[in-house]
């Protein structure tokens, strides 16, 4: 959520800097009347709050000095008080309740470096490398589902048969790879993550942690029975991990890093890049988070980028980074930059990372805290920070297609060796 005050001290700098995520106006100035309500009427109960306990102790008073009609009158003053103070405190309830649902639905405020865009084709490209896509021969002009059915490494029309559509299945040195990709990104972040295995299904508090409630609710599994969810990516449990606590600044930055697999319903996808791996229900991915200070932000925030590029670029991929216009930017997200490969095989760029600094949007929902070294008094919001380190589905495809030889079998790239029992070739 954005800080209240801001609202409160700059409406007009708010709807400014949210206008350029094409964000009502009238949003703010609801939530700006909502909240001056609701200190009106808060103050109201309070004032009667603490003149009913001053007439509670004037009731005794007069009672022990043998005064009982004053303490009559008195009591009887302090009754209708009190059936209006539970009013104000009905109405302080509801007030507070629209409140807080506008704020977990009003987004982040972009960055001043954010550029502004309508929509993805406005995101500048910031940086390329890896191999000249132009530089791809026939054999690897070949899609990833073509190859993976011709290799008996992808068996799509099982997944459908056990799961339905949008469900995939890795087979033989297929699900090696995919598993090589995981172990790859997990071993090249632990010099600096500490690695978690967090639940796979969460709380609805702790979804909403992270901004995917309620905003999003249609695009996640929720096993309604029990109240949990699937999680969409293993941002979601990793940014609870601290939820509620408070760390001190010589904690910081806390970077962790999480394999899980990642459930999403994709509402709205219907019938676009439904084919190969490009899209899916479930997947694999490794996700790097970290928690700092808001200095140590901007740098933490080039480390992960640097981090998730680190791993692509060890697989010999052609690599694009581009970063998110106003238009595109998500709701947490303060800035963000995205990381796309080619594959050539379907000539694409396919986004595999999106990097992610969200400030301290996400820590005020989850109430993570730190006591800055130079106030031990005082306690201020941490922010939160996370990129994909790698996601399977999409790298899978673009190695799959970006290493296929002439005679159809697939070079495995150098650095997936060490997790490949043996295998060179996949063939």
């Amino acid at each position: 959520m954005i800080d209240i005050r801001l609202v409160r001290n700059d409406t007009a700098g708010v709807k400014a800097a949210l206008a350029r995520k094409n964000v009502d106006p009238t949003e703010i100035d609801r939530l700006a009347q909502l909240d001056e309500a609701l200190r009106r009427v808060t103050g109201e109960r309070d004032q009667l709050r603490a003149r009913v306990k001053e007439l509670s102790r004037d009731v005794g008073s007069a009672r022990r000095s043998g005064d009982a009609a004053r303490a009559d009158t008195l009591a009887a003053e302090s009754r209708a008080l009190g059936d209006n103070e539970k009013l104000l405190e009905e109405q302080a309830t509801g007030l507070e309740r629209e409140v807080r649902d506008l704020l977990l639905r009003i987004p982040n405020l972009p960055a001043a470096e954010v550029p502004d865009g309508d929509g993805p084709d406005d995101n500048p490209v910031v940086g390329q490398g890896g191999p000249d896509p132009a530089s791809y021969g026939d054999a690897q002009r070949v899609p990833h589902w073509d190859v993976g059915a011709a290799l008996g490494i992808l068996d799509n029309e099982r997944a459908v048969k056990i799961s339905g559509a949008l469900f995939t299945m890795f087979r033989r040195q297929g699900a090696t790879l995919a598993r090589a990709l995981c172990q790859l990104a997990l071993d090249r972040n632990a010099d600096a993550f500490e690695e978690i295995r967090p639940p796979s299904l969460v709380t609805s508090e702790t979804l909403t942690a992270t901004g995917q409630l309620p905003k999003f609710a249609d695009d996640a599994y929720a096993i309604e029975r029990d109240d949990l969810w699937a999680i969409p990516t293993a941002e979601v449990p990793l940014t609870s991990v601290y939820r509620d606590e408070i760390l001190t600044e010589a904690d910081l930055p806390k970077r962790l890093m999480a394999y899980t697999p990642c459930y999403r319903r994709e509402a709205g996808a219907a019938g676009r890049d439904t084919r190969g791996m490009l899209r899916t229900h479930e997947f694999d991915k490794v996700e790097i988070l970290a928690l700092t200070t808001p200095d140590q932000g901007p740098a933490v925030h080039q480390e992960l980028c640097d981090r998730a590029l680190g791993s692509i670029d060890a697989l010999g991929l052609s690599w694009r980074w581009v970063e998110i216009c106003t238009g595109d930017l998500g709701q947490s997200q303060h800035r963000q930059f995205d990381l796309e490969v080619y594959a050539p095989g379907v000539e694409m760029w396919l986004e595999v990372s999106s990097v992610s600094w969200f400030t301290d949007y996400q820590a005020r929902r989850a109430n993570i805290r730190y006591r800055p070294a130079a106030d031990a008094k005082g306690t201020a919001l941490v922010h939160t920070l996370n990129g994909s380190a790698l996601a399977v589905p999409r790298v899978w495809a673009a190695v799959v297609e970006s290493n296929r030889q002439p005679d159809g079998s697939i070079a495995v790239p150098e650095a997936l060796w060490p997790y490949m029992r043996g295998a060179r070739v996949i063939a």
